[in-house]
């Protein structure tokens, strides 16, 4: 029997499996420091974002800056937005975590929206002209769904140290701090649980684009 030609198949298997070993480890570290990515499971987040867009999201903007208002941050709703156990088991929780981490699903504890109160804001809606205030002054939101309007339930809340008031842009469709204000937490999202901010749709490539921070300065109409 000839074993020179079996010895080299069995070496060019070990080193393409030791090779996607060290692929996904070199990715689960990039994924886990600096970029990840998510898939957009609904459409809250129009017209900015879609249902069915894979975004990469960079962990690591807002250690160079803090999160301002305006921005869209991914986050883990866990504790405020979703039970902090899914009920599911063991097992789903890990199948949906893989399928979740090559971007094949949605998370149902991961969400997208917009910051729209910081720690010690107070917002509400609506005033006179229909608006979202914070502080007493109207908010300047040109990202909004169109046709939508900036809230159809009213609110009122102080938005407490440490949390966020977050809304999605869609907002008629979106579920957000609005829906929340009589859990745990009152819908207000801890600021250690943001994960990151969305750079870039990678997918579909006929939506390949960057995702533009808001520039820092004045969000409400008055200019504060």
């Amino acid at each position: 029997m000839d074993h020179t030609k079996r010895q080299p198949r069995k070496m060019g298997w070990r080193f393409a499996f030791l090779a996607a070993i060290l692929a996904v480890a070199v990715s689960g570290l990039v994924r886990s420091l600096w970029l990840d990515v998510y898939f957009i499971p609904s459409a809250s987040m129009e017209p900015v974002l879609e249902g069915g867009d894979r975004i990469l999201v960079s962990r690591t903007d807002f250690r160079a800056e803090p999160i301002r208002r305006g921005d869209i941050v991914v986050f883990d709703g866990r504790g405020s937005f979703a039970p902090l156990n899914s009920g599911k088991g063991p097992l789903a929780d890990t199948a949906a975590a893989v399928t979740h981490w090559v971007g094949l699903t949605g998370s149902d504890t991961t969400y997208v929206k917009r910051v729209i109160g910081l720690p010690g804001d107070s917002v509400a809606c609506c005033d006179g002209g229909g608006n979202v205030t914070v502080n007493g002054e109207p908010l300047a939101e040109p990202y909004i769904f169109n046709g939508d309007a900036p809230s159809t339930q009213r609110f009122s809340a102080v938005v407490p140290d440490g949390r966020l008031w977050l809304m999605g842009d869609h907002r008629s469709v979106s579920a957000d701090s609005r829906s929340l204000l009589g859990a745990p937490g009152g819908g207000m999202v801890p600021l250690d649980r943001v994960i990151g901010r969305p750079v870039h749709i990678i997918w579909p490539l006929d939506r390949f684009a960057s995702v533009p921070r808001p520039p820092a300065g004045p969000t409400t109409e008055n200019g504060q």
